[in-house]
């Protein structure tokens, strides 16, 4: 089993920056595709940033790109979601997940097998 658990979150203003890490224990989970998804209140969850397992391919929705960065330290066994220029539309609850298969170039949320609890990004106006 593989326990994620998310730090980083809070409550910014806007054009702040946060640093969202997610650490996973139990096992590495250096060889699975990561991503990071979010969920605002009275919407569907939506995937924000997905990582492969070796960091060198990355998928990001279009309202993210340019302003976040994700990223892997696989001997840390950690994933992190760099966020500049945040906006109020960030705002929502971040959870971190982990592939359900290894080695896989990219993957889904539907795939994802592994999920952190989350954490609450607030961005003010």
């Amino acid at each position: 089993q593989v326990q994620l658990v998310e730090s980083g979150g809070g409550l910014v203003q806007a054009g702040d920056s946060l640093r969202l890490s997610c650490a996973a224990s139990g096992r590495p989970v250096s060889s699975y595709a990561m991503g990071w998804f979010r969920q605002a209140p009275g919407k569907d969850r939506e995937t924000v940033a997905i990582i492969n397992w070796t960091g060198g391919y990355t998928y990001y929705v279009d309202s993210v790109k340019g302003r976040f960065t994700i990223s892997r330290d696989n001997a840390k066994n950690t994933m992190f979601l760099q966020m500049n220029s945040l906006k109020p539309e960030d705002t929502a609850v971040y959870y971190c997940a982990a592939d359900s298969i290894p080695y896989r170039v990219m993957t889904t949320a539907g795939a994802m097998r592994y999920w952190g609890k989350g954490a609450l990004v607030t961005v003010s106006s």
